[in-house]
């Protein structure tokens, strides 16, 4: 019996800026590793770990076509990264509005 594919945290995946742009090259459009590492002053092979992390993470899949690999983004596990942020969302609203209520205060003339 083999050992279970590790599974990558998505926020994790997500920390990379090579993994985000990689994410946004491919949810434009499918690609293959040869037109991602284009975009990149990074070697096919460092794209590729690049790849499989989100990958593992369930931001991409991947399929044969002839004799390459192509990319596609998948953005269902980024309902995990917003679900996080908007719980903060209230914080975020509470702080601006008292910020808000800060600023328009006029000073007392003494």
């Amino acid at each position: 019996m083999s050992a279970p594919a590790l599974k990558h945290d998505v926020f994790q995946a997500v920390a990379d800026p090579t993994r985000r742009s990689l994410l946004k090259l491919l949810a434009h459009q499918e690609m293959p590793i040869v037109a991602l590492s284009e975009n990149f002053p990074l070697s096919r092979t460092a794209i590729n770990k690049h790849l499989h992390i989100l990958s593992g993470a369930g931001l991409v899949s991947s399929r044969r076509v002839g004799r390459e690999t192509r990319y596609r983004f998948q953005p269902e596990p980024l309902t995990e990264l917003r679900d996080w942020l908007d719980f903060f969302e209230t914080y975020w609203d509470d702080r601006l509005s008292l910020l808000k209520e800060f600023v328009e205060v006029k000073p007392d003339p003494q």
